[in-house]
């Protein structure tokens, strides 16, 4: 209630991220959104874990139930891990790679999902709530929330740029396991052929590497602040709406006024939470996929290489059945 009231003259105080009460370390305060986090990615765990045991194969004695995953939310995760690594990350990546990387990435989306949809779950207000109605009176620094766990941690831009620190790290260390030190200066240079081309090119090749380096940081900056902007862009206006009703009680418009503004305004509240849960999901991908790219931009050639011997081995195979077709001796 004491939320909601003071969500409806400032919603922006809603969403920032604050410090636990009376809760610091080494004199600083500890964050919901580090709560947050630890707690989501133990529960995340414990949720895959199962997940994944009731997908593997059974026993023989089951029959062909053995190959069907025993809980529903293990089949749904199970089709979206499949549809992540055949129809989305393979292609990108390659088959060699995406095997490498898949364990990051999945964890990464599965990580990010899980915080947007916990962020959409009002556990803040339910728990100062709580604390209203005991009749407990805190007197809060700024900045300080009486909770102890929940809100929108995707909507700080200091988690969101440990990910894409996380991501940057990670591209960068792939590019030199790959490509060597030459071949990654190569890479920021526009190639080995520009590189190794006329002088004339040079001053090209100059243009080239300014821009690719500055792209180091801007491609993980961009991811850090696309996640960033949309969790803070919808958790703003879904407050904006639930917080109609607490602006029509200030102004005095009669219990009448209220209950219909704040029907309204629960009707479209619950329609802009089913498209935050659909830019959730959206923005995990994105984060996941942007990923797989720019770690995919560090081994194009071995992309290549997967296409190729994918390509030359179906060939095979076909000239292999084509050959046994046509030379069978007929019976």
């Amino acid at each position: 209630m004491i939320s909601l009231l003071a969500s409806a003259s400032d919603p922006v105080s809603h969403i920032v991220d604050k410090g636990l009460h009376e809760w610091d370390v080494l004199g600083r305060p500890v964050m919901l959104s580090m709560v947050t986090m630890v707690t989501t990615a133990i529960v995340l765990l414990i949720l895959l874990r199962w997940a994944a045991r009731s997908i593997a194969t059974g026993p023989e004695s089951m029959g062909n139930k053995r190959f069907v995953s025993q809980s529903p939310f293990g089949g749904v995760i199970e089709v979206i891990v499949l549809h992540l690594r055949d129809q989305m990350l393979e292609p990108v990546m390659g088959a060699r790679l995406t095997r490498k990387f898949l364990p990051f990435l999945l964890s990464m989306f599965f990580f990010i999902l899980a915080l947007n949809l916990v962020g959409l779950i009002p556990f803040v207000e339910v728990q100062e709530f709580i604390y209203w109605l005991r009749g407990e009176r805190f007197s809060l620094a700024e900045n300080r929330t009486l909770a102890i766990f929940g809100g929108a941690a995707t909507a700080s831009i200091s988690v969101t740029g440990g990910m894409a620190i996380i991501s940057f790290v990670l591209i960068q260390v792939q590019g030199f396991r790959e490509l060597g030190l030459k071949g990654w200066l190569e890479h920021l240079c526009g190639g080995h052929e520009l590189v190794s081309g006329s002088p004339l090119l040079y001053p090209i090749v100059l243009l080239v590497f300014v821009v690719e380096f500055f792209g180091l940081f801007v491609k993980p900056a961009a991811l850090a602040i696309r996640l960033f902007a949309n969790m803070v862009a919808g958790h703003t206006l879904l407050i904006v709406f639930t917080s109609f009703g607490a602006l029509a009680a200030n102004a005095g418009l009669g219990w009448f006024g209220v209950g219909a503004i704040t029907v309204v305004t629960a009707i479209g509240a619950m329609l802009i939470t089913l498209l935050e849960v659909f830019v959730a999901l959206l923005q995990a991908f994105v984060f996941m996929f942007l990923t797989a790219v720019f770690i995919s931009l560090m081994a194009h050639e071995d992309h290549a290489h997967d296409e190729a011997h994918g390509e030359a081995s179906d060939a095979a195979a076909h000239g292999h059945d084509g050959a046994h077709a046509h030379g069978a001796p007929a019976h």
